[in-house]
């Protein structure tokens, strides 16, 4: 017998931009795990980057629904608050970001395709490495949607967010990536305790992962280049490896042919349960629909009964209508309320009026979005009755009006921290102050959390201490299942908000025209172009609150909190804010003509190209502000701490650095001399600042700063 004989094959270079085998193959491995994954989040995140550039533009188009509900999706299961439900975008934004969601899905389903038909993603071929089955052969679909979707990710992230939910970690977003990261790796090192070097989800879906080339040759023919010279070598070549038998089952229908007797006996009890059973619940379905119809039959001729009552040529007259209409608050059905608010719309009897909206109060939060719609149609009618129309139908209209604003006032007073839904956009509950129609909303310490009122008109309210956020059902501030209010567009002008707590609520471009919110809370709100103008915010807190473009003509900001808050081009001009904390807060290109900001501290602001003129900041705190290109013309700025400003082209003309009134006698805080040195000036820098005459340089090197023309110490 001759031996066989190996071909030689020739070797292939390997390609330069394929990572080299003197590598260890857990490296490579883990290399492109790593590039896959930056495949995939790179594919979703320069879309994403491209299109919120593109949405600094006009906002025209709403939110493409796809995207909305998948990043609701993603914000629910993450417990990540979502303030606006209704985003508008720029439309290049919506394609942008619509390609950021199909882009990774795209990117993944590729790479898994290659991984199941060739065992190599894109990045596993640069690396050399690749994933086989127990055959030797590329693992298949199935086998690596079970690796990749369940053993690499769905376990071990799924563990985490198990834990993440019940052990106290939950909202805290750190904790769950970092408790994701280390299941992830407890899955690799499942490779340490495997004879197979495999890890978790290797083992799960009964993979391997080698390196390419040794892949490769498990799944060669064992005959390729040999040269077989006798026959029966050949065929003893074959039988080298005994097929692996199978062992014998009996099947289910095997067991019937073996026990007939019992078999029989089991389908025929099958067969009688099953009839038994039908025959049972037909009866109970047939019953219960009968026993509905009976109560269904009952209920409308109550009603009709009650409606019967309610025709004008009633015997007992307007006693016994006032009783129906009030019997139709109690019964529970679903056509008393739309009847009741026709019926409203219609009346003209003021008792019936007044017994109308009692028993829609008695209905409760069912009866809101009806009276919403009959409260803006009588809006409607009453603005334009304005250029026409008698007196007496105004007034008849605008009694109903009022009718429809108590009854709203009354349920959202009785129906409090159940509004979370309740949906009263363009509403009108503005005070009516005299006549017949009197009205004033008043809602002291109401909870309205998550209520809509968008567009409604809310003047000379009255809502102090009243709560517009709060947390969902899972108790916890910050999370996506928070109930929001949303203010956006409505009118409070005149409103008094004293201490409410409006932190986190929308309320773009809402008008606070001399409303009053002393000590309210709207931290983090968002409030872009919000008029505040004549406004008292006496102590409130505005921290982190989103102010651009923002409106504070003549308002009181005295002692309020607005440090990290961004009021990027905000209207400030005659402003009283002493003693106001504006640490850190952003203040591009506001305007602060003639505010009062005495005492404030304004540390670590930033102030480019900020109009500060006429602004008196005795003593206000400028330590380590942005301050370049700053309008200080004219401003007073007596004793304020510069230190470590940049003031690089602030406009300094005629401004003050030291007040020039002499002290009285009888003065109980006596003022600094001129030529005493405080040093709030210490080593600032003013040789690019403007317009700087001789008395404030002069100053200005008696306190230790820096100018062209300081004298040279020796």
């Amino acid at each position: 017998m001759s031996s066989p004989t190996v071909n030689s094959e020739i070797q292939q270079a390997e390609p330069s931009w394929q990572m080299g085998r003197e590598l260890p193959l857990i490296v490579r491995r883990c290399g492109a795990w790593v590039v896959e994954v930056s495949l995939i989040v790179g594919s979703s995140l320069i879309p994403f980057t491209i299109g919120t550039l593109a949405n600094n533009g006009t906002k025209s188009v709403p939110l493409n629904p796809i995207v909305a509900q998948t990043s609701e999706a993603i914000a629910q299961t993450l417990a990540i608050p979502i303030r606006d439900r209704n985003p508008r975008v720029a439309p290049l934004t919506n394609l942008f970001w619509f390609g950021a969601l199909i882009a990774p899905i795209a990117v993944a389903g590729w790479q898994l395709y290659l991984l199941a038909k060739k065992g190599q993603t894109s990045p596993k071929r640069w690396f050399g490495v690749k994933v086989i089955s127990e055959s030797g052969k590329p693992p298949g679909i199935l086998p690596i949607l079970i690796r990749e979707s369940l053993g690499r990710w769905g376990i071990p992230v799924g563990i985490a967010y198990t834990l993440w939910r019940v052990t106290g970690a939950f909202p805290d977003l750190i904790i769950l990536t970092g408790m994701s990261g280390l299941m992830i790796l407890a899955d690799g090192l499942v490779i340490k305790f495997d004879r197979k070097q495999r890890t978790g989800h290797d083992r799960l879906a009964k993979t391997f992962v080698t390196d390419s080339e040794s892949g490769s040759n498990n799944t060669e023919n064992p005959f390729a280049g040999k040269d077989w010279t006798e026959e029966d070598t050949a065929i003893a070549a074959l039988v080298l490896t005994p097929e692996t038998s199978k062992n014998d089952s009996h099947g289910f229908w095997d067991w019937m042919r073996q026990h007939p007797g019992l078999t029989l006996v089991t389908v025929t009890i099958l067969g009688m349960t099953a009839v038994l059973g039908t025959f049972i619940g037909t009866q109970i379905y047939i019953q219960s629909q009968a026993n509905l119809r009976d109560v269904k039959q009952r209920d409308d001729e109550v009603f009709l009964a009650i409606v019967n009552k309610l025709s004008p040529a009633s015997p007992n007259g307007i006693a016994e209508r006032r009783a129906a209409i009030l019997a139709l608050g109690a019964v529970q059905d679903s056509r008393a309320v739309p009847l009741l608010v026709d019926l409203l719309a219609q009346e003209e009897n003021r008792t019936l009026m007044d017994a109308n909206q009692q028993a829609l109060v008695s209905i409760g939060l069912k009866s809101l979005p009806y009276l919403q719609r009959l409260n803006q149609a009588l809006s409607n009618d009453l603005d334009s009755l304005r250029y026409g129309g008698n007196a007496k139908e105004k007034e008849l209209v605008a009694i109903r009006q009022r009718a429809t604003q108590r009854a709203i006032g009354k349920i959202l007073s009785v129906y409090r921290s159940k509004v979370n839904k309740v949906d009263l956009n363009r509403i009108d509950l503005s005070q009516t102050p005299s006549g017949s129609a009197q009205f004033t909303l008043v809602l002291d310490k109401a909870d309205l959390s998550g209520i809509r009122l968008r567009s409604a008109n809310l003047t000379n309210a009255i809502l102090t201490n009243t709560r517009f956020y709060a947390p969902g059902e899972d108790g916890r501030f910050g999370t996506f299942d928070d109930w929001v209010a949303d203010l956006s567009g409505a009118n409070l002008e005149g409103a008094n908000l004293t201490g409410a707590f409006l932190s986190n609520v929308m309320m773009n471009r809402t008008n606070f025209l001399r409303a009053t919110l002393n000590k309210a809370n709207l931290s983090s709100a968002s409030l872009s172009g919000v008029n505040f103008s004549s406004a008292l915010l006496i102590g409130a807190n505005l921290q982190q609150a989103f102010l651009k473009d923002a409106t504070f003509t003549g308002a009181d900001l005295g002692s309020a909190n607005l440090s990290e808050a961004n009021l990027e081009g905000a209207r400030l001009s005659q402003v009283k804010a002493q003693g106001s904390q504006l640490s850190k807060t952003n203040l591009v290109k506001s305007d602060w003509q003639g505010a009062d900001l005495s005492g404030a501290d304004l540390s670590q602001s930033n102030l480019r190209k900020a109009d500060l003129s006429l602004v008196k900041l005795a003593s206000a705190n400028l330590s380590n502000t942005q301050l370049e290109d700053a309008n200080f013309r004219n401003a007073d700025l007596s004793l304020v701490n510069f230190r470590g400003a940049n003031v690089t082209g602030a406009n300094f003309k005629g401004a003050l650095f030291v007040t020039t009134k002499s002290n009285r006698p009888d003065q109980f805080i006596q003022g600094s001399p001129v030529n005493s040195k405080s040093g709030n000036l210490q080593g600032v820098d003013f040789s690019e600042a403007k317009n700087l005459d001789a008395k404030q340089i002069a100053y200005i090197c008696l306190q230790g700063g820096i100018h062209p023309n300081c004298p040279q110490k020796n």
